[in-house]
């Protein structure tokens, strides 16, 4: 799965990476996001152009009965998103990109050892961006939320001494198609979520003070010793 992420390159950057138009207020550097928090999302807009806007990490579907279920639906998993009810519309119609510098995970060690935080990142230093979904979800009442999900599935081999799952991270050339609203086709989607070349990714044992959400800073992504 993919429970925490940081971001700290500027707003304005992604903007010129993804070809998007801003439409939130740069949050600043965050180095420890979580779930039920904004983040920032990457989607297409009616006329077809790219606009960066802020999400609810957590998807709620548009049919639910409110926005309790959001925490469950961080992730969605890669292989099985396109069928389940929860996603399955979002998948044909609102898929996003969700730029991010980096992601953590966390290797068991052993019964009452504490698990270890890793940090992973592309190894060109570069923002990657993670496949997405997104929903808007009304309370009938003029209440509005709209949220989002990660797709995640089988790790690569830099991951997986760590753990069973990754985030799906597209790369440039397959952005287009997955944020393009005129396709909807699982069968086109599909081979795009496929695990990120690992000889692309570095990884670097970090402190455990991620573990805490209301930890922040950039020593949150300092190697440490195992």
């Amino acid at each position: 799965m993919c429970g925490r992420f940081g971001l700290y390159t500027p707003e304005s950057e992604l903007a010129r990476e993804l070809a998007a138009e801003v439409r939130t207020p740069d949050p600043g550097p965050r180095y420890n996001i979580a779930p039920t928090q904004d983040v920032l999302a990457c989607r297409a807009t009616g006329s077809g152009r790219r606009e960066l806007v802020a999400l609810r990490w957590g998807l709620v579907p548009f049919w639910s009965n409110g926005p309790d279920t959001a925490y469950r639906m961080i992730n969605a998993r890669a292989e099985t998103a396109a069928e389940k009810p929860a996603f399955r519309a979002a998948f044909r119609r609102r898929r996003c990109l969700l730029p991010a510098d980096g992601f953590y995970e966390w290797q068991s060690r052993g019964p009452g050892q504490p698990k270890q935080p890793y940090w992973f990142t592309l190894a060109s230093g570069r923002p990657m961006a993670f496949a997405g979904l997104w929903e808007h979800w009304e309370d009938g009442e003029g209440g509005v939320v709209e949220s989002c999900t990660i797709l995640v599935g089988p790790p690569n081999e830099r991951i997986r001494p760590v753990h069973d799952r990754m985030p799906v991270i597209l790369p440039p050339r397959d952005w287009s198609l997955w944020l393009d609203p005129g396709v909807s086709d699982p069968a086109a989607l599909q081979p795009l979520l496929a695990p990120f070349p690992a000889e692309a990714m570095a990884a670097a044992p970090v402190s455990r003070r991620v573990n805490n959400s209301g930890n922040e800073g950039p020593e949150l992504i300092a190697p440490v010793a195992e």
